[in-house]
């Protein structure tokens, strides 16, 4: 799944140079066998942020100043979603970047499923596996649809915002959600959330949702004619 993943990224000709971050070998020697640029990082990262921290402070990456994280268990995550993020940094708009798309209510009775809210000015406010915004009134349903947000696993980091990030203490809501992203927002470090129309499935957690990403992927590969 995660050379699949490297070949969609790799297309998608978004970033200066793409690599991925691996503790584990077999991992790396796939990936070695189809060409891809791996590093190899420490077992004791705790987080992909973690991972891409350890990468960014390699000598041959001293000339990067943003970096962006796309996650080995989104293996259906479009470009238009990565471009959207590394745009939020890149562009000087925030220190960190990610994006989100619209989703149906169904999205509210699945905690594997992180949603965001947003205010005017792009700025994430929360994620939560919770149902946020949460609908005290039903006649409030019209108004909550628009920001129904599915969080979208990618990040990107300026590489100031990257060491920052690093040097924080975990939070407490970073503990309690399971959600690595609210470390910076806890600690007043703005992150932009570009809405996006290209809604991936969700994240592969389980082995039942390994099952469905790998006939998904056929589907897939078959379609836009990939390896």
């Amino acid at each position: 799944m995660i050379v699949r993943v490297w070949e969609r990224v790799v297309r998608m000709g978004v970033g200066d140079r793409v690599v991925v971050a691996t503790d584990h070998s077999e991992i790396a020697n796939a990936l070695h066998a189809v060409g891809a640029d791996v590093v190899m990082t420490s077992p004791d990262c705790g987080s992909g942020t973690e991972r891409v921290a350890e990468v960014a402070r390699l000598p041959e990456f001293a000339r990067y100043e943003a970096f962006v994280n796309v996650q080995g268990d989104e293996p259906y995550i479009g470009a238009d979603c990565v471009r959207a993020a590394a745009e939020m940094v890149t562009s000087g708009r925030f220190p960190l970047g990610t994006s989100a798309a619209v989703a149906e209510d169904e999205i509210f009775d699945r905690p594997t499923v992180v949603k965001v809210v947003v205010g005017v000015d792009g700025r994430a406010l929360y994620f939560s596996r919770a149902p946020i915004p949460f609908l005290r009134d039903a006649a409030d349903a019209l108004a909550r649809a628009p920001l129904t947000l599915q969080h979208i696993g990618v990040y990107a980091y300026s590489r100031e915002a990257l060491d920052r990030w690093l040097a924080l203490p975990v939070h407490p809501l970073e503990e309690v959600e399971r959600l690595e992203q609210l470390r910076p927002l806890a600690h007043g470090i703005p992150m932009g959330v570009a809405v996006v129309h290209d809604r991936p499935e969700a994240g592969i957690d389980t082995e039942d949702d390994l099952q469905r990403a790998n006939a998904r992927w056929a589907a897939f590969a078959q379609e836009h004619s990939l390896t």
